[in-house]
């Protein structure tokens, strides 16, 4: 098999793939789009489109039998003249049984005879809602959600760095007893999953009363076990030379950490970051069991709540995920050059 031929295929697979886990994203973005009549007919389109009938009573004579209905009654002016959005009840020789909305999708008058060359059906493609995504963020004080999550994820993040910075430090580059054994032992504390702290974690948090507060939010997670690794595999690749040199200009400790090391770790300063907020902005087990109060709530929570109130609305859950993730993919795809030289210099071998 020739080299064209091969890459031709692989990348045809890895199309493929690819193609299969942006599918979901795409029906979520489609389906915020939709009106809630639109996705309960279980249509499988990923193109929004709408469908409804369309009564234009003007200039056509109306049956006796919608006379003897609306005789002595107020119709509102858009339905005596104008197009008017109407739900068909059903078809009735040469009439048709309807119900005529207002703007906001409301019946107003219930049970209106009139000719059937008066209802008109529309096919609307694409039809884009995008005063779903308006209705979604009213619905529940989505702003102060994001501002919550904003405010632990920076924080937790400073503490992320900091932390890092300077085990990973001590851990590539300083020689003490037991350094390999107290690394590979943080490492081993990547294996334990998040349930089978919880509830100690929980005890401890009450016995230093710092339930329910911000700092139950942001001080247990000021430090990353593998944002360590990272940076530690970064900081063991860079040459001695560059050290040396600098102890013999009577750089300090500290001074090689700041002058030498961080100004060569920007890839890795921009993974750890991301990582790191992706990390806060998708938390939700945690900030669930430490935190009850309405307003220390983070994004995800809040979109837990806000499920349970809007359970029967799937445009709406749909428009509230999406404008959930957009800023961690717009800063993902910003920073994804870095994300991909701090992995190849994570991958060098000591």
């Amino acid at each position: 098999m020739n080299e064209k031929l091969r890459m031709t295929i692989i990348y045809g697979v890895l199309t493929i793939f690819g193609l299969g886990m942006i599918i979901p994203f795409i029906w979520m973005l489609s389906t915020s789009l939709m009106t809630q009549a639109e996705f309960n007919k279980h249509e499988s389109t990923f193109i929004p489109r709408e469908t409804y009938y369309e009564w234009t009573p003007g200039g056509v004579p109306a049956s006796d039998k919608m006379s003897d209905a609306t005789e002595g009654s107020d119709l509102p002016s858009a339905i005596k003249s104008g197009k008017q959005k109407v739900i068909l009840v059903m078809e009735q020789g040469t009439n048709s049984i309807i119900h005529s909305l207002d703007k906001d999708g409301k019946i107003v008058q219930e049970y209106l005879s009139v000719p059937s060359t008066q209802v008109k059906k529309v096919t609307k493609v694409p039809s884009l809602h995008w005063e779903n995504y308006t209705k979604a963020f009213k619905k529940v004080p989505f702003g102060l959600y994001f501002a919550n999550t904003l405010y632990v994820s920076f924080l937790s993040l400073i503490g992320v760095l900091i932390t890092s910075m300077l085990a990973a430090y001590a851990f590539a580059r300083m020689e003490f007893i037991g350094r390999d054994f107290f690394f590979y032992l943080f490492l081993s504390m990547m294996m334990v999953p998040e349930p089978i702290y919880l509830i100690s974690s929980y005890v401890l948090l009450d016995k230093i009363h710092w339930l329910d507060t911000y700092q139950a939010l942001i001080i247990p997670w000021c430090v990353n076990i593998f944002t360590i690794f990272l940076f530690r595999q970064h900081f063991k690749s860079l040459p001695q030379e560059l050290f040396d040199a600098a102890a013999i200009d009577g750089c300090s400790t500290f001074g090689m950490l700041w002058r030498i090391m961080i100004p060569l770790s920007k890839p890795i300063i921009a993974t750890a970051s991301v990582f790191s907020l992706i990390g806060s902005w998708n938390s939700f087990m945690w900030p669930l069991v430490m935190t009850t109060r309405p307003e220390l709530r983070v994004l995800q929570v809040g979109l837990s709540y806000f499920n349970q109130e809007a359970s029967t609305q799937t445009s709406l859950l749909m428009a509230a995920s999406t404008f959930s993730i957009v800023p961690i993919l717009i800063l993902f795809f910003l920073a994804q050059k870095q994300i991909i030289a701090s992995y190849a210099k994570a991958g060098l071998k000591d």
